[in-house]
């Protein structure tokens, strides 16, 4: 993976692929670049961009340009995100969850990128999906997006979404309890029902008989 630290303003901009690619015209193909541009200040906001030109440093400016324009505020509970989130998008599939203070950054490249460049310090990943370099960036966005979302909805703090949370998965806990109570009485007296028509089907002959 080709990378590419540079510092302008405020933002790390990181180059995460380089790619050469061709467009066929009139007058025959004619040759570019595409790069894959990651920036971020490291403070919450982080973006992803994708530039195309003839020239590699042109691509990249381009690739900075469109990032900047669709940056994201993720919300980061000190210094790890608020709560897990299992993104898919396209062929690529990504797990985020929250991490312990002083855990690191525990993820491949493309998602490491993105989270770093969010300034996420402590974080576990794992990539279900493909391995395409691009694909699971775009993936690592989708899912910051989402937290993003799902915070600005809720329109709480992020404590209170974790209070929130862990009662959610008391609840859960406590339901899924008492419905296997009940799965199991319910299979104990169909049982017993149909023990009582036999026999009384059984006297019924027999008084029939005489």
């Amino acid at each position: 993976m080709a990378e590419q630290y540079t510092q302008v303003s405020e933002f790390d901009e990181k180059v995460i692929q380089i790619s050469r690619v061709s467009k066929k015209t009139k007058g025959g193909s004619k040759m570019g670049f595409s790069v894959l541009m990651v920036v971020g200040d490291r403070k919450g906001k982080v973006g992803v961009g994708l530039g195309k030109a003839k020239d590699v440093m042109s691509a990249i400016q381009k690739g900075i340009k469109k990032a900047k324009k669709h940056l994201i505020t993720v919300p980061i509970d000190g210094t790890t995100i608020p709560f897990r989130v299992l993104m898919k998008k396209g062929a690529g599939q990504v797990l985020l969850k929250p991490a312990p203070k002083g855990s690191g950054v525990i993820a491949g490249g493309p998602v490491r990128a993105v989270v770093e460049a969010a300034g996420i310090r402590d974080i576990s990943s794992k990539i279900l999906g493909t391995q395409n370099q691009a694909s699971n960036v775009y993936t690592t966005f989708a899912a910051l997006t989402q937290i993003s979302q799902i915070v600005k909805l809720k329109n709480i703090s992020l404590k209170s979404l974790a209070q929130v949370e862990s009662e959610e998965v008391a609840k859960m806990t406590e339901e899924q309890k008492r419905l296997s109570g009940v799965s199991q009485t319910a299979v104990e007296k169909p049982a017993k029902r149909v023990v009582a028509k036999k026999k009384t089907g059984i006297t019924k002959k027999k008084s029939t008989k005489k």
